[in-house]
């Protein structure tokens, strides 16, 4: 049983390593609190599992630790930012910030930002627009890496391109963060490591037989992970991962046409008023009555009750801030070697 953790004491930890490494206060912070939320919400292959390797990408000097992006476009609910390969979570926040300042005043407002750096789990932002009763769109893609193949096709192309979308109900938000890929990096990554398998044959060899083993992305010649879909309707998992390329690297403008070599993202937030259009109350019992609906659907004998997208997380995330959040295994361990390095006190457990 991993150890448990109180989650402001492990924020503060988190948020010391990465002012001891040079970061921004206020950047660390916003790195420190998506980590963490992460975590909270059990998505734990993007939570503090992640702070080891931004550390080392400010170690490097690929992550700048101060300064700010660039406002490269600009219109009334529109604006295009050079991100620099800032700290992702900081970006992602006053993107945010921004999309929804426009969206009070026009309804809906988007920022999308080239060369963010690494964003974390995009699961972590969507409660912070949910409890403003603001609807709420992120998508992202790496044109750096290439791990999914399209449909019928043996070489990876792009990225698993994830979706997260947030609005609020009466009876409490709906918060989903699905890839476009049937799994992700973090998790095939986090597998090879543990030298373990896929619980299904997500994967394709580099001859196109489905395979459970991650070694496939990694040895020569490489395979791929499937899009949602797999062998027999990845065609839809693809067509998504495309339109999200589209909405992130090809509205900025910078993608994989200039081939860059940095661990990053290019990214869309997008935020909508539900005021503004049919109205908050109305948005609110439509959105509610179908969850509620979703909610009692009867179900086979024996099996759990039909859940809404999110409520699991947000379960775990009422639990752990009771009980102290887990560290995935092997994060106690990377972390403590920077603890040690840096100079900061790891909490104890509770």
């Amino acid at each position: 049983m991993s150890k448990q953790y109180d989650v402001q004491a492990i924020i503060q930890f988190s948020t010391q390593l990465l002012a001891a490494a040079g970061l921004d206060d206020d950047k660390a912070q916003a790195v420190a609190d998506i980590l963490v939320e992460g975590d909270l919400m059990g998505h734990t292959t993007h939570g503090l599992q992640l702070l080891s390797p931004y550390l080392g990408e400010i170690q490097s000097g690929r992550m700048p630790v101060s300064g700010d992006y660039e406002v490269i476009s600009q219109r009334a609910a529109v604006e295009t930012w050079d991100g620099r390969y800032l700290p992702g979570p900081w970006l992602i926040i006053k993107a945010m910030e921004t999309a929804e300042a426009m969206a009070r005043s026009c309804g809906t407002g988007t920022v999308v930002i080239r060369r963010s750096n690494h964003i974390a789990c995009l699961a972590a932002y969507l409660k912070r627009a949910t409890d403003r009763d603001l609807v709420v769109v992120i998508e992202s893609s790496d044109p750096a890496t290439k791990s999914v193949s399209p449909y019928g096709g043996l070489a990876a192309t792009h990225t698993p391109n994830p979706i997260a979308v947030g609005y609020p109900t009466d009876s409490g938000p709906v918060l989903l963060d699905v890839s476009t890929s049937i799994t992700t990096n973090g998790m095939v990554g986090r597998l090879h490591k543990q030298n373990s398998q896929l619980s299904h044959p997500w994967l394709k060899d580099h001859q196109g037989n489905a395979t459970d083993q991650p070694g496939v992305l990694f040895d020569e010649p490489k395979g791929s992970i499937m899009p949602i879909g797999g062998l027999d309707h990845g065609h839809k998992g693809y067509a998504l991962g495309l339109m999200v390329e589209a909405l992130t690297s090809g509205l900025a403008g910078f993608g994989r046409v200039q081939a860059p070599t940095q661990w990053g993202a290019s990214v869309m937030v997008q935020v909508l008023d539900p005021e503004a259009f049919g109205g908050l109350k109305a948005f609110k019992r439509e959105t509610g009555a179908l969850a509620d609906a979703c909610r009692s659907n009867p179900v086979a004998e024996g099996s759990p009750p039909v859940r809404i997208p999110g409520e699991r997380g947000l379960a775990l995330h009422k639990r752990y801030l009771q009980e102290g959040v887990p560290l995935p295994e092997g994060v106690f361990e990377a972390l403590s070697e920077w603890s040690e390095r840096l100079g900061v006190a790891f909490p104890d457990a509770q």
